[in-house]
């Protein structure tokens, strides 16, 4: 812009008018260019979470129908009668001792 004052004729302030905006056009052109290549790879991360959390939905259905046939078969077994609930009662305990235990030697393996 201090260019237009040295500018002789109006040929020339047109000429500086014209660089000053194609420089302005490139460095428009570049930011665009920019924006289009994050949009692109915004688009692009969207497409991959939706793929992982289809393939997540699929996952939890196929859990969902194996705990669903799991409680109906531990309700018919507790059910059935008293010798079936002490051995469940049984169970329980020792998968209780179990998991403390795992979790116990875990925790030290960890230390």
């Amino acid at each position: 812009m201090a260019d237009w004052a040295r500018a002789q004729s109006p040929g020339a302030v047109d000429e500086i008018l014209n660089q000053e905006n194609k420089r302005m056009a490139d460095h428009l052109a570049s930011k665009v260019t920019r924006l289009k290549s994050l949009a692109l790879d915004i688009d692009r991360d969207a497409e991959d979470q939706n793929r992982y959390l289809d393939s997540m939905d699929s996952d939890f259905s196929s859990v969902t129908g194996l705990l669903t046939g799991s409680v109906k078969r531990f309700s018919t077994m507790a059910r059935s009668g008293r010798d079936n609930r002490r051995l469940l009662c049984g169970v329980a305990l020792g998968l209780l001792v179990v998991f403390f235990i795992l979790s116990y030697l875990l925790s030290r393996a960890r230390t």
